[in-house]
């Protein structure tokens, strides 16, 4: 494989708008044809693979956040969580110079890694402007895709936003600030799953009550596995400043069969008792006001096995979005 710092050298992100482009948060895009796509909370990916040749390619869109202030710290932010965590690159990154358009500045950067005992290479190309940070992740183990991700990234064009794109709000103890159901979504990306396009999904979601009451669903579900998995849990929750204690009092993990192997509850084969975990997050809520959408985030000290993995760039909370049309909740077995 050629160096990265070649590959670099031809790719640049124009900002310009292009016909029958999607939309992923801010960044409009045109998608690459036939490639299969997943959509989560806070990623679009796209990935191919050529089994012949036993080449692949996945380009992830990421959902943008707010700007560490300039674009080298958010380049470096976003190189140590999306390549350094999740790929271990062999050096660190061959960089292009800073370039400037329409008020935002942006930054590409690519590193080798190893995977399944052969070369890769990862490349992020960052975009900073009007207090926001996105960034699209390509990775590959052949030039044959360097065209494919130059055309996604020459289509970008970054949305400005009208306003301050995010403002914090301070949460008091009025617990009606967080009533309703929230809820986020995660994939497997194991290095066998990538290759092979098979990804498993985790649904997450709280519902919090006005009697302080609280119900914690999480749906497992994978294509290769011959059964869904869910999670009840609940029991009370109490807010304190901006701390929120969720205490379970029920908790049980529930095996089904899938209706005609597919994505539909089947037979209740299993059911398990959990051990409670209590746990006080500090928390706080976020509106984005582009889309009017609610965003409440927990912080702890220690990942939960309730919550999962973090999943914002800090390391240290969960970003979950208020259900929507656009965001629907998890329909249980037998509603």
């Amino acid at each position: 494989m050629k160096k990265t710092i070649l590959l670099y050298s031809m790719i640049m992100v124009t900002l310009n708008i292009i016909a029958q482009q999607q939309t992923f948060d801010i960044t409009s895009y045109t998608a690459p044809l036939g490639w299969k796509k997943e959509v989560t909370d806070n990623t679009t990916s796209y990935t191919t693979i050529n089994t012949k040749n036993n080449t692949w390619c996945r380009i992830n869109i990421v959902k943008s956040t707010i700007s560490k202030g300039t674009i080298e710290k958010d380049f470096e932010s976003e190189w140590q969580s999306m390549v350094v965590k999740s790929y271990n690159p062999t050096s660190g990154p061959t960089q292009n110079e800073v370039q400037g358009t329409n008020g935002w500045s942006i930054k590409s950067g690519g590193a080798n890694f190893i995977f399944n005992n052969s070369e890769a290479m990862a490349l992020l190309t960052t975009a900073t402007g009007y207090n926001r940070c996105a960034s699209i992740v390509a990775t590959t183990n052949s030039q044959d895709y360097i065209k494919d991700i130059e055309t996604l990234l020459n289509s970008v064009n970054l949305i400005k936003p009208k306003s301050t794109p995010a403002s914090t709000q301070t949460l008091s103890s009025n617990k009606n600030s967080i009533i309703g159901t929230w809820c986020i979504s995660a994939s497997n990306q194991s290095d066998f799953r990538i290759k092979n396009g098979i990804m498993s999904t985790i649904f997450r979601q709280y519902t919090f009550k006005e009697n302080s009451s609280y119900t914690c669903n999480i749906k497992t579900f994978d294509p290769v596995s011959t059964s869904i998995f869910l999670v009840r849990e609940s029991g009370t929750y109490q807010i304190t400043g901006s701390n929120l204690t969720i205490n379970p009092q029920k908790s049980v993990l529930e095996e089904w069969s899938k209706k005609t192997n597919s994505d539909q509850w089947g037979k209740l084969l299993k059911t398990q008792t959990l051990k409670f975990e209590k746990v006080t997050y500090s928390f706080s809520k976020i509106n984005i006001q582009e889309s009017n959408e609610w965003q409440l985030i927990l912080k702890a000290s220690n990942q939960t096995k309730r919550d999962g993995p973090f999943n914002n760039n800090d390391r240290n909370a969960w970003i979950y979005i208020i259900s929507s049309p656009a965001r629907p909740v998890i329909k249980l077995p037998n509603e």
